[in-house]
């Protein structure tokens, strides 16, 4: 089923409001925020990830026909592309309406049946989804600087994935379908924060929809403050409930979302190093622990 999401039809959905920022003390999100950059040589926390010949995935891509999706496509962006467009037309957004199913193949089955969904769906569907098709993806959640004083719209929730093409983390959003790029390259999540803070040129992004790009950006612009993901996205096992959260430098450590939900199992960071491991060279230095242990 094919649909287009506008402007409107977001900021109503997901309640935005008139924001009340954080504290002048705090990194402010309309400047580049400061991280730590120093290189490190082990990791500080262990992300895990499923493998394309898992069997919950292989089980997903037989089910779904996901290589006749990307077959075209002779890129890795543009089968990434090819893949966010098949979930932006597979799921349908309406952020009143939580649902109840974390695992992805649950998610479609679902929307199979008519049901909506949230942005946590399609962060959460997609990731599965370039998994399964041998780029390791990760759901990212976007958090306002006062995601914790707010009663709602505080952040927001998509994809990062690893291009090995590139040697990077790459930032996608299925539930809009844009792919954003700097001078036709993709870039991370924490990238695009500081593009759009110093209104770089050549700041742009793919879709293969009406997406409008720049109000995009202007939406998304203040849940780019804090980032978190989980350490363990694997599917069709018994995960930890633990994630990672990259904060600012000087920001303080966020504990709670939406006044009341508490953000429990969080581990902190300011480093992008820690943050954006090589997550092949991640899971083949766990296999080396495993094979010694």
């Amino acid at each position: 089923m094919h649909k287009t999401f506008t402007g409107l039809l977001i900021l109503l959905g997901l309640g935005l409001g008139s924001p009340a920022w954080a504290q002048s003390t705090a990194p402010s999100f309309e400047v580049p925020l400061p991280f730590s950059n120093t290189p490190t040589t082990i990791a500080a926390y262990s992300f895990h990830y499923s493998t394309p010949d898992d069997f919950y995935l292989q089980t997903l891509r037989d089910r779904y026909g996901l290589e006749a999706v990307a077959a075209t496509e002779s890129t890795t962006l543009g089968k990434v592309k090819a893949l966010s467009l098949w979930v932006h037309n597979r799921l349908v957004h309406d952020g009143r309406i939580a649902s109840t199913k974390t695992d992805p193949m649950e998610i479609l089955d679902d929307a199979l049946v008519g049901k909506s969904v949230q942005c946590i769906e399609f962060g959460r569907v997609m990731a599965a989804v370039l998994t399964a098709m041998g780029m390791p993806a990760r759901p990212l959640f976007l958090k306002a600087a006062d995601a914790d004083k707010r009663g709602s719209a505080g952040g927001h929730v998509l994809t990062e994935v690893w291009l090995e093409e590139f040697q990077k983390w790459a930032v996608v959003d299925s539930q809009w379908d844009v792919l954003p790029t700097l001078n036709g390259a993709p870039i991370s999540a924490v990238e695009l924060q500081h593009a759009l803070a110093n209104k770089t040129a050549g700041l742009t992004g793919e879709t293969s929809t009406d997406a409008k790009i720049k109000y995009y950006y202007r939406w998304l612009q203040p849940y780019l403050y804090y980032f978190d993901t989980p350490l363990d996205n694997r599917y069709g096992v018994r995960t930890g409930n633990g994630s990672l959260m990259l904060m600012p430098i000087g920001a303080k450590k966020l504990t709670m979302f939406h006044r009341t939900t508490k953000l429990s199992g969080m581990r902190y960071t300011t480093s992008t190093a820690v943050f954006y491991p090589n997550p092949l060279e991640t899971h083949q230095a766990q296999e080396h622990l495993n094979s010694i242990d």
